[in-house]
């Protein structure tokens, strides 16, 4: 029984504050959160069900670790729900409290310990004071996308950079819209080539932005000149912003290079993160991958403290 949510946070006088939510059914407290649609990514889900339950709108930071636990269903057998959590910073709404939520508190720590009914949800407190401590908490978001699944080279006779996507790839393209909108990114790099720029055109459109096209993430001018690719992602790293890159296969090693000397992962998830980015960066990503790289600082302070695979 997959869900998600999320553990909004903010900081008040000094003081770290997280919001949990009271369901009046159950006359609990513990986290925003909910079951993933069919087809739903985990954190689209987050995101969704945090608005639909808060009225709050966030953006999603570093995740936290899941719970797994034994719930009652609905055939009345015992099945066990998987809930993933995310870190957030809230970004706006309406704030009206929904589905069967009747109370939104901010707390200090202490005070969200002692409030929250199940021990399992203090797993996630926790690492995320972890986070704050470490200053690996308020982060944003650059984006590394492989374009999508494009018309075969043997079946395309016209100029390269000019390939479509396929249908799985014009599908791909459309189901990155929730994904990237729940980290929050605002700004777009693309290949000119047009299976990179119809890979994060439908993301772009949505938001209303322009994609910003850099030849030196294309095929042939990193061929060209490979220095220009890295130059884009350090320039990404100096601004700060959240970001998404979308670039292909041959002109991943130079960006997830870039990437990798800034790497700073602790914590108990460090290893298997450290994981994910290898092998993420040895297949140059899957086509229509999402590499989250969850940036702290910026510029020559600027470094990678959590990495997440969204594959397609």
């Amino acid at each position: 029984m997959p869900a998600a949510g999320t553990l909004p946070w903010r900081v008040r006088k000094g003081v770290l504050q997280v919001a949990l939510v009271h369901r009046p059914r159950y006359d609990d407290w513990s986290w925003a959160k909910g079951k993933l649609d069919p087809g739903e990514d985990w954190a689209a889900a987050a995101v969704r069900e945090t608005f639909e339950e808060t009225g709050l709108a966030v953006r999603l930071g570093p995740p936290l670790p899941e719970a797994r636990y034994l719930v009652l269903t609905k055939a009345g057998t015992r099945g066990e729900k998987v809930v993933h959590y995310w870190s957030a910073t809230v970004t706006g709404g309406h704030g009206r409290l929904e589905n069967e939520i009747d109370a939104v508190d901010w707390l200090d720590v202490a005070e969200a310990n002692v409030r929250l009914d199940y021990a399992h949800d203090r797993e996630q407190l926790r690492a995320l004071v972890r986070a704050h401590g470490d200053g690996a908490l308020d982060t944003w978001p650059l984006v590394v996308v492989r374009h999508a699944k494009s018309v075969a080279r043997s079946d395309w006779d016209g100029d390269d950079r000019e390939r479509p996507l396929d249908a799985r790839g014009t599908q791909r393209a459309r189901d990155l819209v929730p994904v990237l909108t729940a980290y929050g990114i605002t700004r777009v790099l693309t290949s000119p080539s047009l299976r990179c720029l119809d890979t994060i055109a439908p993301y772009a459109v949505s938001l209303g932005i322009e994609p910003r096209t850099r030849r030196g993430l294309s095929e042939e001018g990193h061929e060209a000149e490979p220095g220009r690719a890295v130059e884009h992602v350090e320039r990404l790293l100096e601004r700060g912003e959240p970001a998404a890159v979308c670039t292909h296969g041959p002109v991943m090693a130079a960006v997830l290079g870039v990437l990798a000397e800034r790497l700073h992962l602790e914590g108990g998830d460090a290893v298997a993160m450290l994981e994910r980015f290898v092998e993420a960066r040895d297949d140059d990503l899957a086509k229509g991958e999402a590499l989250v790289c969850h940036v702290a600082g910026v510029g020559a302070d600027a470094r990678v403290v959590a990495v997440e695979r969204h594959l397609p």
